[in-house]
């Protein structure tokens, strides 16, 4: 598939080579109580040790002491130094894949030139303020790298997206289409601005997300491409879940659109953990929650009978990338994963 996009942009697929992973480093007290914040920090650290031996991992922090705290940490977990760099740029939270920005390629005959996209934020719909120093993030690692910004004016979180990088995305009705994001954009609007954005013909609309998402529905906690053809789905086994249902639901869209698209893509299923609680509430937990990068895909475990089927389901699917879970159990009472605190910058290839 070719990219249908006017303006010539295409969104590289999570496998595609990076140049760097961006990351903002944890702080936020409301986000993650104080008992739990610096477990999340050495998290944080553990997770770019592990991206900082295939690639340079680029941290946004708040001021120079939160640079060296963090550089303590990552020194005690041994993290390749020459990969690590920091950033001061303000910010309210740590949810990089949400209110980063989102690196495009423009196209044009054989040159290529990295650009990023600035999406409107307003944190899941308004939930969560302040949010404005986030919403300038893209703009602010834009000038920095000397890139171009294109604006769609349009309020869109990465995590609401998937893309193959040949032309197919999957998001969510729930997210995409609620009116806490873009009220005044049609249905069709917002294919349009994915499709002229982002570079894709094929748009795949699931249905719901899991339960305790207050992300309204991020696909990456539901179905993702691996490969061009190939697309890893969660389905619950225990018929009373909550989420049982809808993700069959779910399941039966993406089955049905490749029908209907006479498509060959591979679907391949992965269990849901059960369910992880904190204080009485749900929170959303799944293994679809991982990261590509250059050498490794970080993969997220609950400390269940159920991880280790999982993390050889991913060994099978990237036999030359190392497979590296990391425990999540607490990283969810932030109420995201892996996937939603990192964003992969493409490389020129």
């Amino acid at each position: 598939m070719s990219s249908s996009s006017l303006l010539n942009l295409r969104m590289p697929a999570e496998w595609e080579k990076h140049e760097a992973t961006w990351l903002t480093w944890p702080h936020n007290r409301e986000t993650w109580p104080p008992e739990v914040l610096p477990r999340m920090e050495l998290f944080w650290a553990q997770l770019a040790s592990e991206l900082s031996r295939g690639e340079k991992v680029r941290i946004l922090v708040n001021d120079p002491g939160t640079e060296d705290r963090a550089w303590a940490i990552l020194n005690m977990v041994e993290a390749k130094e020459d990969s690590i760099e920091f950033f001061h740029i303000p910010n309210n939270d740590a949810w990089m894949r949400d209110h980063g920005p989102i690196f495009v390629w423009e196209e044009k005959n054989q040159d290529k030139q990295l650009q990023i996209l600035n999406w409107d934020y307003n944190a899941w719909g308004g939930k969560y303020p302040p949010f404005h120093l986030d919403n300038m993030i893209p703009q602010k690692i834009a000038d920095l790298l000397s890139l171009k910004t294109v604006r769609p004016h349009m309020i869109l979180e990465g995590g609401s997206i998937d893309v193959n990088g040949q032309g197919a995305l999957i998001t969510s009705e729930q997210c995409l289409l609620n009116p806490n994001r873009n009220p005044s954009l049609s249905k069709r609007d917002i294919e349009g601005h994915l499709m002229n954005f982002l570079g894709v013909q094929d748009i795949l609309w699931l249905g719901q997300g899991i339960e305790g998402d207050d992300t309204d529905g991020h696909v990456d906690d539901i179905t993702r491409f691996v490969s061009p053809k190939k697309i890893i789905t969660v389905l619950e086994k225990d018929p009373q879940d909550p989420n049982y249902t809808l993700l069959q639901e779910n399941y039966r869209r993406l089955y049905e659109f490749c029908e209907k698209k006479g498509l060959d893509w591979e679907i391949l299923m992965i269990p849901m953990p059960k369910p992880v609680d904190y204080e009485g509430s749900r929170l959303p937990a799944s293994y679809a929650n991982f990261y590509i990068g250059n050498e490794v895909v970080l993969v997220p475990i609950f400390g269940q009978e159920q991880d280790q089927e999982v993390l050889e389901i991913f060994k099978q699917i990237f036999p030359n990338r190392r497979i590296q879970g990391l425990y999540c159990q607490e990283l969810v009472i932030g109420l995201g994963g892996i996937h939603c605190i990192t964003q992969q910058q493409p490389a020129l290839v």
